[in-house]
Formats: structure tokens, sequence, C-alpha cells
């Protein structure tokens, strides 16, 4: 186990999740039934409801910790790489993960919050303003849920008794097709928003977990929520999902290291 740093553990912890969850509801659900969004060069959309958000926490993140890098989804990508570089300490912020679930009101979608020191996560929080839940864990100190402590129970023991969280759109073409022709689970869904995919596994409100590509700042808090619940996770090459790099990462897993075992099985078999 990695140890806890001497900053997540002792960081006030309270303040920082209630600045999360008081900006949400300003930024965010103020914006929620009335908004516009534009493309950006990859394709994704952003909205006023991104970009206030972010500008929100980026400043009060440098109001309290200067000395901490500041990674947001809606930075410039040299903006974002030379932060990641800090070795130091970087934020990391999906100011709106769910964008498209939010321009269509659709009730899915969260702010997610992670600190990297020395590139690994060793914070996160998430928070879906709707349901008004916030997900947190600190690397080494568990997770929680509402200020309660949170621990993966009741998951199932068989790919075929399974509810599936399956993002087709990442991932590739053949494993996609094999999933739809000859699905190995009970049944599944898609929820739009990567951090409360990894939150929702950590609640076991579903059991298996499968998406081909997903950003750092998509998966950072919610990955270590996960991890921190008892949840077991690797990449489609069985690789460890974190990783201090730009570059999307496949993920998959499941509320036991057994269970994982088994979907990768089938996974391996299915490409």
């Amino acid at each position: 186990m990695i140890e806890t740093t001497p900053f997540a553990a002792e960081l006030p912890w309270s303040r920082l999740k209630e600045m999360v969850r008081m900006l949400s509801k300003k930024e965010l659900m103020s914006r929620f039934h009335r908004v516009s969004a534009r493309h950006k060069a990859d394709g994704s959309l952003v909205t006023a409801a991104d970009r206030a958000m972010q500008q929100a926490v980026e400043l009060f993140l440098h109001e309290q910790w200067p000395e901490y890098a500041f990674l947001g989804e809606e930075s410039e990508c040299e903006t974002q790489n030379r932060a990641l570089a800090q070795r130091q300490g970087c934020w990391i912020l999906d100011p709106l993960d769910g964008t498209t679930n939010f321009i269509h009101g659709f009730e899915l979608f969260s702010c997610s919050l992670a600190l990297a020191i020395s590139g690994e996560v060793v914070l996160g929080i998430v928070y879906d303003p709707v349901r008004d839940e916030i997900f947190a864990a600190r690397r080494g100190l568990g997770a929680e849920l509402n200020g309660q402590p949170l621990g993966i129970s009741g998951t199932a023991r068989s790919l075929d008794s399974s509810l599936a969280l399956v993002d087709y759109k990442r991932l590739p073409c053949s494993l996609a097709a094999s999933l739809v022709e000859a699905p190995p689970f009970a049944s599944q869904r898609n929820l739009g928003s990567v951090a409360l995919d990894w939150c929702w596994m950590a609640t076991s409100r579903a059991d298996l977990y499968l998406h081909g590509g997903q950003k750092l700042w998509d998966y950072a808090a919610g990955q270590l929520i996960f991890s921190e619940a008892g949840g077991a996770s690797c990449t489609l090459d069985a690789e460890p999902v974190p990783a201090n790099s730009m570059e999307p990462r496949s993920a998959v897993a499941a509320g036991t290291s057994a269970l994982l075992g088994l979907w990768m099985a089938h996974l391996d078999a299915s490409q």
C-alpha cells in the first residue's frame, strides 16, 4: 500500500469537500435546464457551466494552496502538460463530468477533483449535485459517502448475475460487437459520467465496469474512491489504471478481485 502523504491526512478535509459542494450548486445547478453549448476542437461539448465551475474552483485552490499546480479539463493543452509535470503537487479537475447529460437535462453529472503528488493521486472528491452525494477518499484512509465509511458489499459472484456499466462507444469494434451479440452479464447500463461510474461501482450499485478510453480528469478521483472502497481494476492490457499521463486509459473493474479475473478472462477471449 502506498503510504498516506501528510497533506492527504492533515488537510482541512471538510472545508475542501464543502467547497466542491457549494460551488457545484452555485455554478452548475444554477445553470441546469437553461444552458447552451459549443463544440471544442476535439469534438466534445463545453458549456458556460464547465467554464464557470473551473474558474471558481481554480481561484479557491490557488488562494488556499498556491504551491500546487492546477490541471483542469478546460485548460489549454500546454497548461495541462506543464501542471502535470509539477511533481510537488497538481490539482486535477473535471468541472462538469457528464456535459452531454447536463445539456439534455439528464440528471447524471458530477464535479470531480483530485490531487496528485509525485505522480500519485492521494485524494479524490466526486460530487453529484442532483442527489447531494459527495464521494471522497484519501489514499490509505478509506473511502466515504456523505461522511460515512464506504465499502463494496454484496457484489455478484458470477458474470451472468452481474449488472455491468459499459461504455460501448470507446471500445474496439470487435469487442463491442461481441458484448452486444453475446453479453455475459445479466444487464448493462451507461451513466454518461465516468466519475460517477467509479463511485457507483464503489457503492455496489453495479458489479462490472468497462470503458475504452477515459481522460486523467475523468478517472483520477473516482478510481481512487473505488480502490479505497475495496474494488479491483486494471486496463484492458492488465496494467494499473492510474497513470501520470494525459493519454486516455481503458478501464476494467469489478467489485472483487475474483470477479475481475472472470471479467478479464471473458474480455481477453472476446477480442
